[in-house]
C-alpha cells in the first residue's frame, strides 16, 4: 500500500471516530427517571439554612407556587440561569410564586457569590441530604441546574435536568398561575 493511500485511510478513520464521539455526545440527552409522590414536605425535612446559618423551613413557603432550584457555584449552567430567576422572582412574587436554591456548596462560596450576583430570592445550603432529594426527584444521573416545581399544596408538578430559559420558565409558572 503506498504511503499516500495509508496516511489517507488513517486520516479517514481518526476523523470518523472523532465525528463519533461528537455525535455521541450531542445526542445524549439528561434523563430523568420517574419521580414517586414526593411532596415539598421531603424537603421541609432536610431542615436547611441560608449562608448566614439561618434555617429557613419549606413550611415557610405553603401555599405558593414553588420553584426549587439545585445549584452549585462551580457550575456555570447554573449561574448563568440564576440572574432570570431572579426577574422572575421579582415579577411573580406578588402572584404567589416563590423561588429558592439550594446550593450543593459551601457557605461561604455561597456568601460570595450572593455579594457579587446579588440573587433575588432565598439560597439554602445543602449537602449529601439535599442531592440524594434532588435523586428522589427523579434526577439520578444528580446532575445540575436541576430544578422542581411544586404547586401551592406541595405536589410536584414539574421538573427539569437542565437549564432554563427565562421566557419559557416564566410562561410556564404564569400558565400554572391560572
Amino acid at each position: 500500500m503506498n504511503v499516500w493511500l495509508r496516511r489517507s485511510l488513517i486520516a479517514l478513520i481518526v476523523v470518523g471516530a472523532g465525528a463519533a464521539g461528537v455525535w455521541s455526545s450531542l445526542s445524549r440527552q439528561p434523563r430523568l427517571t420517574e419521580a414517586p409522590a414526593v411532596t415539598v414536605e421531603r424537603l421541609d425535612a432536610l431542615r436547611l439554612a441560608d449562608a448566614n446559618g439561618v434555617e429557613m423551613p419549606f413550611s415557610a413557603w405553603r401555599g405558593k407556587l414553588l420553584v426549587v432550584n439545585f445549584w452549585a457555584t462551580w457550575c456555570p449552567p447554573c449561574r448563568e440561569e440564576m440572574p432570570g430567576f431572579s426577574r422572575i422572582a421579582g415579577r411573580l412574587r406578588d402572584r404567589g410564586v416563590q423561588f429558592v436554591g439550594i446550593g450543593i456548596d459551601n457557605a461561604e462560596n455561597v456568601r460570595q457569590f450572593m455579594k457579587e450576583d446579588g440573587v433575588d430570592y432565598p439560597l439554602l445550603i445543602g449537602g449529601a441530604d439535599a442531592i440524594q432529594v434532588s435523586a428522589d426527584l427523579g434526577n439520578t444521573s444528580q446532575g445540575m441546574p436541576f430544578t422542581a416545581i411544586f404547586g401551592p399544596d406541595g405536589q410536584l408538578l414539574e421538573r427539569r435536568l437542565g437549564t432554563y430559559k427565562e421566557d419559557e420558565l416564566e410562561q410556564i409558572l404564569l400558565a400554572k398561575l391560572r
